[in-house]
């Protein structure tokens, strides 16, 4: 099994010794990423294109689906190789892999050309086309916008025949820019903000403030492992959380109301600016957009910013919320941020849009900074790989795991939609409802109290996190399925 990957386009137009760093960075992810599924692929590159072999042909699509999510990669071509004997015999290696889809089809040929042969690119297109027209039932050959168009590249003495074209997701190689520290609550902004960071290159921690419940925490931990998991390209990322429940209360006791929202957000910015240091991040993340909220109007982001001299990136700044959304279901992350708590918003009742450095001075004079440092030296900091882990230690309660059901258990299917439309999950004689684990906690009292509900997830980890939240709620209708 062969791919061939062609880069983004601003990378091919960097300087020599840039664009190398690029392609290596980019050679070396692609490795990471694809070593899931084998651990013997074979990568390699040059200055036009990386190579990417592998011997197990029954992981084609696994593959595709990873390399469409791997930044820096404009596009990727799957190819049967094989070697170059003569046009007749490409001509039958191309009815092997295009004779049906050109039945009854106007088509077209497309063959470039590397090295030494005694034809044309353009001969070789039309002994190749009117050999597959006359062979294989087709209705025309078209040049222009044909229903089906057959890619050939030969080189030298081997012919690369194009079997499909996948496009990427573009942008430079995750890692190639400097990390950065992204505040993530979990809501269509941070997660899309964190995206378009990590799609751009730039190496992404993320930062939760945890200002006060476990469902939150829980489900911002679980959103931020699938974007790492999707388009991180495995690279070694921290999650760090800092508990922000009482320098919440502070606010809410010591400042006035107008401005708790923006004081918040400086609050937020003085902790992040020292959690990035630890780290290695150069600037901070946030998905705020311009008059979004009351405290993403300008004046008021230039108070907020003044409370640290660290770069802040804003990805969204000028971003409509349908864009954004839009953009989150492409993503993947709109089933989270549909169903993540929100506080941030709820703080003041009666905010300001138009915050004023004295008054708000003044406020913070009242603010007692030791819950502050407080906070600060009790952010835990883990890997991103280990962030579901550290959840699974959270919830270490006994929970009834059940092999075979016997009575009248009702199996709930909580992976996430993408994986259950790849999958779903079927077993004989017995209901299967699909509730996604971020929505779990919201529709539970909308289940029959009186009937136990078995929550599967494939592995039994994520089931078994939930199932111990709910039971520590107080239901004890749940248990895990583990077939």
């Amino acid at each position: 099994m062969k791919f061939i990957v062609k880069f983004f386009s601003e990378i091919t137009i960097k300087s020599r010794p840039v664009r190398k760093a690029f392609v290596k960075q980019l050679r070396h992810n692609i490795k990471l990423v694809l070593r899931q599924y084998d651990n013997d692929v074979v990568v390699t590159g040059n200055w036009d294109y990386i190579e990417v072999h592998s011997e197990h042909d029954d992981l084609r699509e696994e593959f595709i689906d990873a390399m469409s999510n791997i930044a820096g990669i404009a596009h990727f071509q799957y190819v049967r190789e094989f070697p170059f004997v003569d046009l007749d015999d490409v001509v039958e290696q191309a009815i092997v892999s295009y004779g049906d889809a050109i039945k009854d089809a106007i088509f077209a040929v497309r063959v470039r050309r590397v090295g030494n042969h005694d034809f044309t690119s353009v001969e070789a297109e039309r002994h190749i086309g009117g050999c597959l027209k006359a062979r294989c039932g087709a209705k025309a050959v078209r040049l222009k916008e044909p229903d089906v168009l057959v890619p050939i590249d030969i080189r030298d003495g081997r012919v690369w025949l194009i079997e499909q074209r996948v496009k990427g997701l573009g942008g430079y190689p995750l890692g190639s820019q400097e990390p950065v520290l992204s505040l993530i609550s979990g809501g269509y902004d941070s997660t899309v903000s964190s995206f378009m960071t990590m799609s751009r290159g730039l190496k992404t921690h993320f930062c939760f403030f945890n200002l006060g419940g476990d469902a939150h925490e829980i489900g911002v931990k679980q959103v931020s492992n699938f974007i790492w998991k999707k388009y991180g390209s495995m690279l070694n990322v921290k999650f760090v959380t800092v508990p922000f429940e009482a320098v919440v209360g502070e606010i809410l006791t010591k400042v006035d109301n107008a401005e708790m929202g923006v004081i918040l957000k400086r609050m937020m910015l003085r902790a992040a600016s020292q959690v990035m240091e630890e780290v290695g991040a150069k600037a901070l993340v946030t998905g705020e957009s311009v008059a979004q909220v009351s405290s993403q109007t300008l004046i008021n982001l230039k108070v907020i910013d003044q409370v640290t001299d660290e770069l802040v990136i804003r990805p969204l700044i000028t971003t409509n919320k349908q864009e954004i959304v839009d953009k989150a279901i492409e993503i993947g992350t709109a089933p989270f941020a549909a169903s993540m708590p929100e506080f941030c918003g709820v703080i003041s009742v009666k905010p300001t849009t138009r915050a004023k450095m004295h008054r708000v001075e003044k406020q913070e004079a009242n603010f007692d900074f030791a819950v502050l440092e407080k906070a600060i030296a009790d952010v835990k900091v883990v890997s991103i790989q280990n962030v579901m882990d550290d959840v699974d230690k959270q919830y270490q309660g006994e929970v009834p795991v059940v092999r075979m059901p016997v009575g009248d258990e009702i199996i709930i299917d909580i992976r996430h939609p993408d994986e259950v439309s790849k999958s779903p999950l079927k077993v004989s004689g017995r209901p299967v409802k699909v509730i996604p684990f971020f929505a779990l906690e919201s529709n539970w009292a909308d289940l029959d109290a009186g009937v136990t509900h078995l929550l599967y997830c494939g592995k039994g980890v994520m089931s078994r996190i939930h199932a111990s939240y709910l039971l520590g709620k107080g239901y004890e209708n749940v248990g895990i399925y583990l077939p």
